[in-house]
């Protein structure tokens, strides 16, 4: 489970990477030269910070590798911020305020503003991987979002845009209450976007399983399990599948409000 590593790079081979960073615009992201940074209240983890406003976004995205004692004993959260966590691989012990919740693999736990967030690892003293999300949330008069935790294996399988071959997963409600959504959009092999999409909303994207295509501002990039891509508002965007696996992601997705002046 190596998500912070040298295998490639001096003195082995040459300096050279995959990773493309076109800020305000799109980022891929792979997972050979990514670095820890510390994040004050996640002890014995590895954090390294994806997505931010720094590279454009409005959100920040996380991959955090949380050792056999890791933790966030302290919240995770702020004043007007929404968080979300995903268990990529393990077991965690995660709580909204005084509501606790136990996620295994596919499991994931969203707090809305005013709730924050523990972690625990609870994996038998081997590691947890989790991706992990922050916005500011946009209030809309009259709904309020609420606590939501489930597993992605519960969840409905939508045929995304009436294609069996793309498998969309809605994390969490549509209601008006909520300003954004994560999704899991899964791509049998040899799948596709029907068409290269522009719109005004960004996405975080955090590559699960098996490998792709994909056009990022008419740009076609290889990418695989482990990758992030970082997509603003209006970056063309489409993929497909290659190989013999199922191509999938978890995405975050902003939503049900309007633009602003």
């Amino acid at each position: 489970m190596g998500y912070f590593n040298n295998n490639t790079g001096y003195p082995k081979d040459l300096l050279a990477s995959r990773a493309v960073i076109k800020r305000e615009n799109y980022a891929l992201i792979p997972t050979d030269g990514l670095v820890k940074n510390i994040v004050p209240g996640f002890e014995e983890c590895d954090v390294t910070i994806l997505s931010s406003p720094k590279l454009g976004a409005s959100f920040v995205d996380y991959i955090v590798t949380m050792q056999p004692n890791g933790r966030n004993e302290a919240g995770y959260g702020e004043a007007g911020v929404e968080t979300f966590v995903y268990v990529i691989d393990g077991n965690v012990k995660a709580s909204a305020g005084a509501q606790a919740f136990n996620l295994s693999t596919g499991g994931y736990l969203y707090c809305p503003p005013g709730k924050l967030m523990y972690l625990k690892n609870e994996n038998g003293g081997k590691n947890s991987q989790l991706f992990l999300y922050k916005r500011k949330y946009s209030p809309l008069a009259g709904h309020e979002p609420i606590v939501v935790s489930d597993n992605v294996n519960n969840l409905e399988n939508i045929q995304y845009e009436g294609m069996s071959n793309v498998i969309l997963k809605d994390l969490l409600p549509k209601d008006l209450g909520f300003d954004m959504n994560m999704h899991i959009l899964s791509f049998e092999p040899g799948a596709s976007h029907g068409y290269i999409e522009t719109h005004i909303q960004e996405h975080g994207a955090y590559i699960l399983t098996g490998a792709g295509m994909y056009n990022l501002d008419n740009d076609w990039m290889p990418v695989k399990k482990g990758d992030y891509i970082f997509m603003a508002a209006y970056c063309l965007q489409a993929g497909y599948a290659v190989g013999d696996q199922p191509f999938s992601y978890i995405y975050s997705k902003d939503c049900n409000r309007d633009a602003e002046l």
